[in-house]
């Protein structure tokens, strides 16, 4: 490959490429590098947060430590990652107050909004989505929501409305990196600048309501202005994202893996996708669900559907059929944020600005038990390497962690859904 030679007392474009006979590739976001229509804050080491989210839950007795501290004993499933312990905490004994419903409060995982069968629910801001609005515009996307199989998602935006998410690999891909024609760019430009009008002509209608109205209704008015203008804001950046190039990564579009009992290799597909939209600083908040319609995964000794696993009963064969495909899960998990550990970012590596959470809205699947919610955070910014164990019986409000990976993020915020206040323990660094 070409050696290419940067004067970095100069702003490098985020958009130069390596260049060799034939090929392209896209270089990771560098401490030189400063978008050109973005703040100064963008030019900042990003921080980044990822979640990823399994509607069945996993075994608390083959994820939870029995002994506490910095010092304890993995478990089943954390000798799986054993290399990456001094990268997370684990966090047992949480769960999210007023929420219950079993399956059904899969929408609260990220907003911590309270559920339950017997009353009338409306859902909030998904911690992802939250950063995505304050931080979001400093990438071509906001954020991104992805599902392994199926359209649902854990994100929802200030309204209380689902996020689809994304489940092919290839469209994401193409989305990601497979560069638009100059028609396609265009078109996308003229919807943007369509938007932009329609927004001036409800402004422009609004302000003459405005004249009319009395002091209180003005401050409604001068709010919805805040709103319009913040909008034409996000719509102007994005036409700039329009009209830039796509990163080029040295891989091709992958193939979609459409079998139900490949879910596992469908998860490590998609994290393979997540991981290079994160090295190319394509954006900064990403989810991933994987929904449990999981079939029989081909694993040696698993004859039945994951599903059906997740709900065992207490039955010791079926528990065993589990262990050994929610260990594969797991260490899919692990294996992404190795490598996020492993690439280097500036002065450290990719994992010391990106926070990963793995979590469910389930606490014991086969209870349908909404209760002891599993719960791993690896990435920078805390100091990890400990089990914070809380009561299992009269859980600890996890939304605190949730405030806590906000003000990692730099946001002046010291409360998300029900709860004030960050995680007791969990110490930045």
């Amino acid at each position: 490959m070409k050696k290419v030679n940067f004067n970095f007392s100069k702003s490098v474009s985020r958009r130069t490429f390596l260049k060799g006979t034939g090929a392209a590739m896209a270089l990771p976001w560098l401490e030189a590098m400063t978008p050109a229509f973005a703040s100064s804050l963008a030019a900042q080491t990003p921080r980044r947060f990822v979640s990823v989210s399994l509607a069945l839950g996993l075994h608390g007795p083959n994820l939870n430590p029995v002994d506490s501290g910095y010092n304890y004993t993995p478990s089943l499933y954390l000798s799986k990652i054993s290399d990456l312990l001094g990268d997370l905490t684990v966090v047992t004994g949480s769960s999210h107050p007023g929420v219950s419903g079993g399956h059904n409060a899969e929408g609260s995982i990220l907003s911590a909004a309270p559920y339950s069968k017997n009353a009338a629910f409306k859902n909030t801001v998904s911690l992802d989505q939250y950063m995505a609005k304050h931080l979001g515009h400093h990438t071509r996307y906001p954020s991104m929501v992805l599902n392994v199989k199926g359209n649902n998602s854990p994100s929802y935006t200030e309204t209380g409305s689902m996020i689809p998410a994304e489940d092919s690999p290839s469209k994401l891909f193409n989305k990601l990196f497979v560069a638009d024609s100059p028609k396609e760019q265009a078109k996308q430009v003229k919807r943007l600048k369509q938007g932009q009008s329609i927004m001036d002509v409800v402004a422009s209608d609004a302000k003459k309501l405005q004249r009319s109205l009395g002091p209180g209704d003005r401050d409604k008015m001068d709010q919805y202005f805040t709103s319009v203008r913040n909008f034409e804001k996000r719509l102007s950046e994005s036409e700039e994202w329009a009209r830039q190039p796509k990163p080029e990564v040295d891989a091709r579009t992958p193939m979609d893996i459409t079998d139900n009992d490949q879910f596992i290799a469908a998860k490590k597909l998609m994290l393979d996708i997540m991981y290079m939209a994160i090295q190319t600083d394509s954006t900064r908040f990403m989810t991933l669900h994987l929904n449990g319609n999981g079939g029989t995964s081909p694993i040696n000794g698993v004859d039945e559907s994951y599903h059906s696993l997740s709900h065992h009963g207490l039955d010791e064969e079926k528990i065993a059929q589990l262990t050994l495909v929610e260990s594969e899960l797991l260490k899919t998990w692990g294996g992404f944020v190795r490598r996020l550990k492993e690439t280097n970012e500036g002065g450290g590596n990719l994992l010391d600005q990106t926070n990963v959470l793995l979590t469910s809205n389930l606490g014991n699947a086969s209870a349908h038990d909404n209760k002891n919610m599993p719960v791993l955070f690896a990435g920078g910014g805390f100091k990890h390497g400990q089990h914070i164990a809380f009561d299992q019986k009269d859980n600890y409000p996890l939304p605190k962690l949730y405030v806590s990976a906000l003000q990692r993020q730099g946001l002046d915020v010291d409360k998300f859904s029900t709860t004030t206040g960050t995680m007791t323990g969990l110490e930045m660094t």
